[in-house]
C-alpha cells in the first residue's frame, strides 16, 4: 500500500532530517578523531560521502578475531573494549577500551590480513566505516592522512606497552590502581578527582589487568575503604587520583 500524499511527504521530510542528522554527526566525529582531525573541509565533505553509519547495542560484537579486515571504523560515539579470546572457561585479556574519537581495523585494513582481535561494544556506539579499497586509495592521495595513521599506529604500541609493563612489573593492585589513572588520564584528569564514565562489569575490569573477577570484587572493595574511590551506578569517582596513583609500586 502505498502512502497518501501528504504521509509521504512527511516521510520523505523525516528521511531528509534523518539524514541531515547522520551527516552532522559523521562531520562532528572525524573532526573529533585523531586521524581526520586536520582534515579541510573539502576533504571532510569527500569523507562524509563515502563514510556509512553503523550502530551497535551494548554487548554486540562489532567483528571477530579472524574475520577479514575489509573496512576502518571511526567511533562517533560511545566505546569498545578490544578483546583478545581465551580458553573457555578464563577471562578474555581487555588490551585497549577505545572511546570517541579512536579508531580501530586499521592494521588488518593495511596488510589484508584477518582481524588480530575482537571488538565488542561497551555500550551503545556509533561508528562510520570505509571500506578497505577507498581507505587505500585516501592514503595514496593525502600524505597528511598518512601522517596521521602513523601517529595513530605509534600511540596503539605505547598503549601496547604500558599494557604490557603493567602485566610485567606490577601485582594485581598495583595493576588495578594504574588502570583506574590511565583512565582517568585519557578523561584528561591528572589531578584531584575524577569522576569517569563507567560503563564496564567487573569482569570486564579483570580482562583489563589480567586478574579475576572475584579477586578485583576484593580489591574494589580494599579501595573504597581506604576512601580511595566509589562507585555510583555509571561512574567511578576516585576521590584523590595522584593519591591512587601513589599506591602504584613498580
Amino acid at each position: 500500500m502505498r502512502p497518501s500524499g501528504v504521509a509521504a511527504a512527511r516521510a520523505t521530510e523525516g528521511d531528509v532530517q534523518m539524514a541531515a542528522a547522520d551527516d552532522l554527526m559523521a562531520r562532528d566525529a572525524l573532526r573529533a578523531s585523531g586521524l581526520f582531525a586536520k582534515a579541510d573541509e573539502q576533504a571532510i565533505d569527500a569523507l562524509v560521502r563515502v563514510f556509512r553509519i553503523r550502530r551497535f547495542r551494548r554487548g554486540e560484537t562489532v567483528f571477530h578475531q579472524g574475520d577479514p579486515g575489509d573496512a576502518l571504523f571511526v567511533l562517533a560515539s560511545g566505546s569498545v573494549k578490544v578483546v583478545l579470546p581465551s580458553d573457555e572457561g578464563a577471562e578474555p585479556a581487555i588490551v585497549a577500551i577505545l572511546g570517541a574519537g579512536e579508531f580501530f581495523g586499521e592494521l588488518a585494513i593495511l596488510d589484508g590480513a584477518p582481524h588480530s582481535a575482537t571488538i565488542v561494544a561497551v555500550e551503545a556506539s556509533e561508528t562510520l566505516v570505509l571500506h578497505r579499497d577507498t581507505f587505500l586509495e585516501l592514503i595514496d592521495a593525502d600524505p597528511g592522512l598518512r601522517r596521521a595513521l602513523l601517529a595513530g599506529l605509534a600511540a596503539e604500541i605505547r598503549r601496547l606497552t604500558g599494557h604490557v609493563e603493567d602485566l610485567h612489573f606490577l601485582d594485581l593492585p598495583g595493576r588495578l590502581a594504574s588502570r583506574i589513572v590511565r583512565l582517568a588520564a585519557s578523561a584528561g584528569i591528572t589531578s584531584g578527582e575524577a569522576r569517569i564514565g563507567w560503563p564496564y562489569t567487573q569482569s570486564e575490569l579483570a580482562g583489563m589487568i589480567g586478574g579475576s573477577r572475584q579477586s578485583v570484587n576484593r580489591l574494589l572493595a580494599d579501595l573504597a575503604e581506604q576512601g580511595l574511590l566509589r562507585l555510583e551506578r555509571d561512574l567511578l569517582i576516585v576521590h584523590d587520583i595522584e593519591r591512587l596513583a601513589a599506591t602504584v609500586e613498580r
